[in-house]
């Protein structure tokens, strides 16, 4: 089914029925764009299977679309353009770099 396996933008809602948490996880793990998911449910146990399971860059359980700047932001696979927000976000603009300079008399001893 197209509209679950392919990026769509816009104001779209998909709602797909399922037997057990396996086809969850059957159907929702081979597509490429996986840049969130949402679970609804009243059970923990069901949050936290999916939430393990689920190869997603970020999962809403009973909301959705509810961000935080201090919490990254960022799917996997084909999904989005790398990590935002959060420290994560950093990253991009940022090249580590070692300097080793011998101190005939460091501060620290």
């Amino acid at each position: 089914m197209p509209i679950a396996q392919d990026e769509i933008f816009g104001p779209v809602q998909t709602i797909l029925k399922f037997k057990d948490l396996d086809e969850v996880t059957r159907r929702a793990n081979p597509t490429l764009y996986v840049l969130a998911a949402g679970v609804f449910t009243g059970s923990v146990d069901t949050t936290n299977t999916l939430t393990r399971v689920l190869r997603v860059g970020t999962v809403w359980v009973n909301c959705y679309d509810v961000f935080d700047d201090a919490i990254p932001f960022g799917g996997y696979k084909m999904s989005g353009i790398g990590w935002e927000k959060g420290i994560y976000s950093l990253n991009a603009y940022l090249q580590v770099k070692a300097i080793i300079t011998p101190l005939s008399n460091p501060a620290w001893l």
